[in-house]
């Protein structure tokens, strides 16, 4: 899975408004581009950062430019577009790379489901032994000391998400949260504790409720310059204790 094509570099000058990011490009131009990001983007916008972007020539865009990647720290790459992990996700199910969720005949995205009136992300069924799984999946790209945390923020949503996947639990169905790990100097993942104690609580009580997680990370570059490669190939351990 990779960019459609090549990405443009630039320097990141500020985000602003969630949405909009002004960037210098190589030739000295600057631009603003589309941050794809309503998070908090915690360590993910440091002032001066190298990016990378998407350009798009549909003529009925306001913006021509969309913010990809970003150099967090000499080494590091992490790709912010949250559009991007549901179709990492689905593209690594559908490849057989996900091995927790091989085996299933059909993958449907967005389907809804649950009391809360959710959309669950991807809904894997036809599997001869197993139930249908139910999978949420989440970026990940607040990384601090080799170790990545979610969320970045405070999410009332994310609760959500958790409750509605113990419900299928208790069905007899699958509940599987699936971190995409989109920083490369990510190598395992936690609940964020510090930053949402509540979704860190009941992380940990929908894993004893039968919810399942699992983490892949994706490549994205090699050293300091980006390959343009999404695809998820790496498991990374999660780590549950407080």
């Amino acid at each position: 899975m990779n960019f459609s094509q090549p990405l443009i570099k630039g320097k990141l000058v500020r985000r602003y408004k969630r949405f909009l990011a002004d960037v210098i490009l190589e030739d000295g131009s600057e631009v603003v581009a589309h941050c794809p990001n309503t998070g908090s983007m915690l360590g993910c916008q440091p002032d001066g950062a190298r990016v990378w972007l998407s350009e798009s020539d549909n003529p009925k865009r306001k913006l021509r430019y969309t913010w990809e990647l970003v150099e967090t720290s000499p080494g590091e790459l992490a790709c912010i577009n949250t559009a991007r992990p549901n179709a990492q996700a689905r593209e690594a199910v559908e490849a057989g790379r996900v091995k927790e969720l091989s085996g299933y005949g059909l993958c449907r995205a967005e389907v809804r489901y649950g009391e809360e009136k959710s959309r669950i992300d991807l809904h894997l069924s036809g599997h001869a032994e197993l139930a249908d799984a139910w999978v949420e999946v989440k970026n990940v790209t607040l990384c601090e000391g080799g170790c990545g945390f979610f969320p970045d923020a405070v999410t009332t949503r994310g609760q959500k998400h958790l409750r509605e996947l113990m419900a299928q639990v208790a069905k007899g169905d699958r509940g599987v949260l699936m971190f995409v790990v989109n920083h490369t100097g990510i190598t395992s993942v936690r609940p964020a504790d510090h930053i949402d104690a509540t979704y860190g609580a009941l992380f940990r009580d929908a894993v004893k409720a039968g919810v399942e997680v699992v983490a892949y990370r994706a490549e994205l570059g090699d050293g300091e310059e980006p390959t343009g490669n999404l695809a998820l190939s790496r498991p990374v351990p999660v780590i549950l204790d407080a």
